[in-house]
């Protein structure tokens, strides 16, 4: 298991549980050390995800987030400016996906909430190493959008819509 999937199953370690988990237990669920577990407790933090420290153990603060698939369409050229738009209008990019006559619905995870995260995956795509989902479907995508609130994505809707991004 990778760093990283291993910092996704702590927080969903410590959401599913109705108790703090201590550092202890989580080091020995996943077979590494106490120092290996406040590490990944200090790089969730920086992720944006609120967990705290107690005396019996760490707990998880998961916000309530609204949620919204909004169907676009773009060239490769906009990509950014679309995630940008999102951000900037307090949304997250949670994943995309496509719907392919043969092979179905295929769907990335994103993650992207800030203008950082959106031109790091910007240059992941411009390395060469892979294509954005998108060009398979020739521009026709969705993304799962959450925000603090329903007038958050309304306005998101709005700008996608505005700037001639958004389907139907």
């Amino acid at each position: 298991m990778s760093g990283e999937e291993r910092r996704k199953e702590i927080v969903k370690f410590i959401t599913g549980s109705s108790q703090p988990v201590s550092g202890s237990k989580l080091a020995d669920y996943f077979c590494v050390s106490r120092q290996v577990i406040v590490q990944d407790i200090a790089l969730i933090r920086a992720e944006g995800t609120e967990v705290f420290s107690t005396n019996r153990g760490y707990i998880c603060r998961m916000h309530d987030r609204v949620k919204g698939v909004f169907y676009v369409h773009h060239d490769n050229s906009r990509i950014q400016e679309e995630l940008n738009l999102i951000v900037d209008n307090g949304g997250s990019a949670e994943d995309v996906f496509v719907h392919h006559e043969i092979y179905g619905e295929l769907r990335a995870e994103l993650k992207v909430d800030s203008r950082k995260k959106a031109s790091e995956f910007i240059k992941e795509i411009a390395s060469g190493k892979s294509s954005p989902l998108n060009t398979i479907t020739s521009g026709y995508h969705y993304h799962t959008v959450t925000a603090e609130s329903e007038d958050i994505l309304d306005a998101i809707e709005a700008e996608l819509k505005e700037k001639g991004f958004l389907i139907g």
